[in-house]
């Protein structure tokens, strides 16, 4: 198979500028998605399914949290003697000192100078999709690329923040032209933060970026290739969501709550996987009011809950209101308490008889571990 040739790699720490409400003791791939999940998990789940099975997770700053979520990487049947996971934190050995990486190209290059794949995997965890990689990989093979991109047409993000690679792309989806946050038009086809690279060629690439001082992945070295080489792009098709921004983040989820999302993201034929917590069943109170919503195991629902996204552990009193919201793991939301348009990240505690009140544009974020 095609995909026993891939070597997968993970870029988790670079979309933390995004979104830094929910990254400042976390990476970007390790932000709670969906009540139950981390935004890595798509990505991871992916490769997995499309029959990737040794992949190196590069990393840069705040991942214990995401160590902690992935360990062995059992949960993805990656634990194993030969490939499997490896984690490439932002150190090199050097004699007898460690030495931060200068650059992710640095990291990347290490890793796959000692593998034996043809072909690498190349993704970061900014989309929400459920995909067969496989797919895109016969569609490399076929143009004889020596770069296949994901992408989708989209309308640009707002964020100042986001790094947005637009493409120019003819009849044959070949790439033209490759623009970085062009500001001139409002949708585009852009690059959803994957592409399927030959191993010789990256290597040729890299080492050519690195003599010169040029480090920058979007800049150096796919701009570059476009130029002189085969870079095409492939499409994505059905649901997928790009979160680059807090608002993009909470549309995501709030995306859930329909059943044809769920139904194209969470399927039997291709599983997301995640780190499993036992919790019994969530209890609801005599006086407790549900709807449209998603709620995990391990709750206590004494109040009223509308179109919401519930995380494990969460406790909601008694006369508490919560519409429109994302409540994390383990918060406790007090009685008589009013919240609309909120996101409580993990372990946030809302005293009894507050109000808080966002909108859907501009949702209100309460920091990990905060008390209102």
């Amino acid at each position: 198979m095609a995909g026993k040739k891939m070597l997968g790699l993970l870029l988790t720490n670079f979309q933390d500028s995004y979104i830094p409400e929910l990254t400042t003791q976390r990476t970007f791939s390790s932000i709670p998605f969906g009540a139950k999940y981390r935004l890595i998990d798509f990505s991871l789940s992916n490769m997995v399914n499309s029959g990737v099975s040794k992949i190196g997770v590069v990393t840069k700053n705040n991942y214990l949290s995401l160590m902690d979520h992935i360990g062995s990487g059992k949960a993805w049947n990656l634990s194993r003697r030969r490939g499997g996971l490896t984690f490439l934190p932002p150190f090199e050995n050097t004699g007898d000192k460690y030495n931060k990486f200068v650059t992710t190209i640095d990291a990347i290059r290490d890793f796959i100078e000692h593998s034996y794949e043809d072909y690498m995997l190349i993704s970061s965890s900014m989309s929400v999709v459920n995909m067969d990689y496989q797919q895109m990989m016969n569609a490399h093979l076929k143009t004889n690329a020596d770069v296949t991109i994901l992408y989708r047409n989209r309308p640009l993000s707002k964020n100042p923040s986001s790094e947005q690679i637009v493409f120019s792309l003819d009849k044959n989806s070949r790439v033209n032209e490759v623009l970085i946050n062009p500001r001139t038009v409002d949708a585009a086809d852009c690059m959803i933060n994957t592409c399927i690279i030959k191993k010789d060629f990256l290597l040729e690439v890299v080492s050519d970026c690195v003599s010169r001082g040029k480090f920058d992945f979007a800049r150096d070295v796919i701009q570059t290739a476009v130029k002189r080489h085969n870079v095409y792009g492939y499409e994505v098709k059905g649901y997928s969501a790009e979160i680059d921004s807090i608002q993009s983040y909470f549309k995501a989820n709030m995306d859930l709550l329909k059943p044809e999302v769920r139904e194209e993201l969470f399927n039997m034929r291709n599983p997301i996987y995640t780190k499993v917590r036992d919790d019994m069943p969530t209890k609801y109170g005599l006086s407790s009011s549900v709807k449209n919503s998603l709620v995990s195991p391990g709750c206590i629902i004494e109040g009223e809950v509308e179109n919401s996204i519930i995380f494990k552990g969460v406790h909601i009193a008694k006369g508490a209101k919560i519409t429109n919201c994302i409540v994390m793991q383990d918060c406790a939301i007090g009685a008589d308490t009013t919240l609309n348009y909120v996101i409580c990240d993990k372990d946030v505690i809302v005293s009894p008889k507050r109000m808080l009140c966002g909108i859907e544009s501009y949702p209100v974020c309460i920091s990990k571990k905060s008390v209102v």
